[in-house]
């Protein structure tokens, strides 16, 4: 086998796992490398801030394949192996090692990094960030009965630690720079729900407010705000966003800004390279503009189609954003895409007081984003809405007596055949 049939994947998180996946179910007879950092085969992080933090996921449960898959399937995965430098010009990966791989096709599922708070005291013991399993252990093992854990970020990593920490019977305090949770993202009229949730469950917030100092000798003890209030802490937890892992292709001279830049089917403008999941800064087709998406189902569709356009075969990955989260008795599933300012109305339909309700991002009576909060079954009426080409009537949306099915456009006949 010539190394130009071999197809190198940098990254072994969902996305690259997934890619491997589906090279071999179309038939892909190459050599297939995927290099991962951590120690760890490839796994799904959405456990990493849910279930396994509350103690209701089995740790095994969140492995992308057995053990053995993927020498079952004749993929060279190595762990804990750092790629350091990509040369499109020799089509080859450097590892840290020094030792050159060389690629027919190549795939950037690079993931992204947790910001860091840059105060005094950052590095003390105990000041932990969510990304990795090992890092969801670390958090977990700090989340004992009578513990006092500082939240920076009220944020969705955030909130759903929040969430487990008092499950786990910690004292939980956030800490937000923001008046409410999510407030950019939600608005604030839904932000609130998520607000009076956490507060319901004994969540301490502290809003317009920032870190001053984290305090310590070896190991945190507090934290102190820019007003001088001190919150005693047993651990600090920093979920303040995440930067896309773009160094390898900044260095390789791939077009970088806000991850890495890919059109509809997620390929850079070397067409031997390509790039999915968090990293992936892709044009979208429907939306008709650049996102870059950090949730679990961009990885998970994301993987295969970059695939699939490795492979050579016609792919416009046209996925709408869809993200979820489970906090106390609170299940929500959120699809589309409405960015800060591009609305101009929110509409409920149903009860926000008792969290059941979907919510609805319009703008010029056009749907662009629906989130449904403990009401189920209806992500493909809201995914139809958000595609539609033609604004709804607003006041019927809002009406829960009114079925969302009335609201939908006419199916093309291909789809109606289809069904």
């Amino acid at each position: 086998m010539s190394t130009t049939d071999r197809f190198v994947i940098v990254g072994a998180g969902l996305a690259g796992a997934r890619a491997a996946q589906t090279l071999r179910e179309e038939g892909f007879a190459g050599g297939i490398v995927v290099l991962g950092d951590e120690p760890e085969r490839p796994y799904e992080r959405p456990p990493l801030s849910k279930g396994l933090l509350t103690g209701g996921a089995e740790p095994d449960s969140v492995f992308v394949h057995d053990a053995g898959w993927y020498a079952a399937h004749d993929v060279d995965l190595r762990t804990a192996t750092r790629a350091v430098a990509v040369d499109r010009a020799a089509r080859t990966v450097r590892l840290a090692d020094g030792e050159q791989l060389r690629y027919g096709k190549l795939l950037l599922a690079t993931g992204a990094t947790p910001r860091d708070l840059a105060v005094p005291g950052g590095h003390l013991a105990g000041v932990l960030r969510l990304r990795t399993l090992a890092d969801s252990r670390r958090i977990g093992a700090a989340l004992v009965d009578g513990a006092r854990v500082v939240i920076v970020g009220a944020g969705w990593i955030g909130l759903e630690v929040a969430a487990a920490a008092r499950h786990r019977g910690v004292t939980v305090d956030v800490v937000e720079t923001a008046a409410l949770p999510l407030r950019r993202v939600l608005g604030d009229e839904i932000a609130r729900v998520f607000a009076d949730l956490h507060r319901d469950h004994g969540v301490t917030f502290h809003f317009g407010a920032e870190v001053h100092e984290i305090r310590g000798t070896d190991r945190v003890s507090s934290v102190r705000l820019a007003d001088g209030t001190e919150l005693p802490a047993d651990a600090v937890v920093v979920a303040v966003g995440v930067r896309p892992n773009t160094e390898l292709a900044t260095a390789a001279g791939l077009a970088v800004e806000n991850g890495i830049h890919v059109d509809a089917s997620l390929r850079t403008a070397d067409p031997d390279v390509h790039a999915a999941g968090d990293v992936a800064n892709a044009y979208h087709p429907v939306l008709r503009r650049r996102l870059r998406v950090e949730h679990w189902a961009n990885a998970l569709h994301g993987g295969p189609a970059a695939a699939r356009a490795m492979l050579g075969q016609p792919v416009s990955y046209d996925d709408l954003p869809y993200f979820y989260t489970d906090q106390y008795e609170l299940g929500m599933e959120y699809v589309g895409h409405a960015p800060p300012g591009a609305t101009d109305r929110v509409v409920v339909r149903g009860d926000l007081a008792k969290r059941e309700f979907i919510a609805f991002w319009t703008a010029g009576g056009r749907v662009l984003a629906g989130m449904n909060v403990n009401v189920w079954d209806v992500v493909p009426e809201i995914r139809r809405l958000v595609t539609a080409a033609h604004p709804v009537d607003l006041d019927r949306l809002a009406d829960p007596d009114v079925p969302l099915a009335d609201l939908l456009p006419a199916e093309p006949p291909a789809e109606r055949r289809a069904g």
